[in-house]
């Protein structure tokens, strides 16, 4: 009875949080084959003639064969610190000049002689997130003497195109865009661990949340640089959390009656942490799996398969399971126990 009651009040919980916001666009359905056309693993792989469904198949296809070369890229050359604001170029170039400069803040933490520790995390927060946000987790990780570079993610804040109010371009019924963002993501954060090592900091852990967790996992799998990391919100297949999620119910009205969930998978499983367990197992990990019991965004079911299905290649993960769901972790009192199981993480293994 205790039990129905508490899953009742953080269910509808979750959707008061969800549902105030009010300016959630049903954006059209489009391929966005074009999106495809400059990535390093299509080679002489064209349209010609082929249906778009099939193109974007064949091309996940390839990019999952070859995924270092997928997510290559060319180290930025341009990095400058204004103030506490890392700001360069992206090595991924889009149509959105304001989506081109990569925003990092930049939070050193000092020791008392004044010098720097050698140890560094990556922070990627949620999708939709704010400039403001994910800051106080900085702040935390800043005094325990770690520092923190929390990374502006493709189409977010300062990287919003002027047409937009939410990063509807990051996650989105533009099958190719949403694609093409995320390999961004990945390798402007994989660019933010050369600069991070560039300043002398040789321990770098990486921290995602949500949609930063599987943009996190993508650039972990890839870059054995990243040895620490905690995926705060997980899940195997990128399709399945758009399909079913209850913050993405107005992307699924586009997609729905236009391309099945098998089919979406297919053209997303390059960006799906599933294709991917063997490699990140194969790589000196410690991670830190977080997820939720009462998860309407990204369901408990998800998480639970991807945790399984990593331990089997990587038996020393370790896994956090907390009692709220998506959108409720990021209130009193599960915001300070989450931010105690993430930063002990680090101060431990880091």
């Amino acid at each position: 009875m205790i039990h129905s009651l508490y899953s009742n009040w953080i269910e509808k919980r979750e959707e008061y949080l969800c549902t105030r916001s009010t300016d959630r666009v049903v954006r059209p359905f489009e391929w966005g084959a074009e999106w495809l056309h400059g990535w390093p693993t299509n080679g002489h792989h064209h349209l010609n003639g082929q249906g778009e469904l099939e193109y974007l198949k064949a091309a996940n296809r390839l990019a999952i064969a070859d995924s270092q070369q997928f997510f290559s890229y060319s180290t930025p050359s341009d990095f400058r610190l204004e103030g506490n604001r890392l700001l360069f170029q992206s090595a991924v170039d889009t149509p959105h000049e304001a989506n081109n400069t990569v925003h990092g803040q930049w939070f050193p933490a000092r020791k008392k002689d004044g010098s720097h520790p050698r140890r560094a995390v990556l922070v990627l927060p949620h999708w939709n997130s704010t400039a403001n946000q994910h800051l106080a987790l900085c702040h935390g990780l800043q005094r325990f003497g770690i520092s923190a570079l929390r990374l502006s993610l493709p189409y977010h804040d300062w990287r919003m195109p002027p047409e937009l109010h939410r990063a509807d371009y990051a996650v989105s019924s533009n099958i190719g865009r949403t694609l093409d963002a995320t390999r961004q993501a990945v390798v402007d954060s994989r660019s933010c661990v050369d600069w991070l090592q560039q300043q002398g900091y040789d321990r770098v852990g990486i921290l995602g949340t949500s949609l930063g967790s599987c943009y996190a996992f993508l650039a972990s799998a890839h870059d054995e640089r990243l040895k620490v990391n905690v995926f705060n919100h997980c899940s195997a297949f990128f399709a399945d959390v758009v399909w079913t999620g209850l913050s993405t119910a107005h992307v699924r009205k586009s997609l729905e009656g236009v391309i099945s969930l098998d089919d979406l998978r297919a053209c997303w499983d390059a960006i799906s942490p599933v294709h991917y367990l063997a490699k990140y197992g194969s790589l000196p990990k410690k991670p830190l799996f977080i997820y939720t019991l009462y998860d309407t965004t990204f369901l408990p079911e998800f998480s639970r398969y991807i945790v399984n299905e990593i331990g089997k290649h990587l038996p020393a993960r370790k896994v956090k399971v907390l009692p709220c769901g998506h959108y409720t972790l990021g209130e009193s009192p599960f915001k300070y126990l989450v931010g105690y199981h993430i930063v002990s993480h680090f101060l431990r293994n880091l």
